[in-house]
């Protein structure tokens, strides 16, 4: 089933929405702030995957990458969920009590 036209451009623009959100977080750019220092130090070596400083920076940018994703995922998921919601309100017909 493809969703029309409309519904595409606005999950495409909430999935931006919340990339930018995350982007600014503070603990993300203090994550991200590891990780850049960890990689600055990685070039200073001479066989890079053999060091130490390597290691380190692909620790902090495997887990940075995993905070980013796990965020993406929830904020997916509740997304859905209220758009389920939403549409599921608006199918059904409400009950009244008799």
């Amino acid at each position: 089933m493809d969703f029309p036209r409309w519904m595409q451009r606005a999950i495409q623009a909430r999935l931006d929405e919340v990339t930018a959100r995350i982007e600014h977080d503070p603990e993300m750019r203090r994550v991200r702030g590891g990780t850049d220092e960890a990689f600055e130090v990685l070039f200073a070596g001479k066989d890079v995957e053999q060091t130490p400083e390597y290691t380190e920076w692909e620790n902090r940018y495997i887990v940075s990458k995993g905070i980013e994703n796990e965020r993406l995922y929830m904020q997916g998921l509740r997304d859905g969920i209220q758009l389920t919601v939403s549409l599921l309100g608006q199918s059904m017909p409400e009950e009244t009590d008799t």
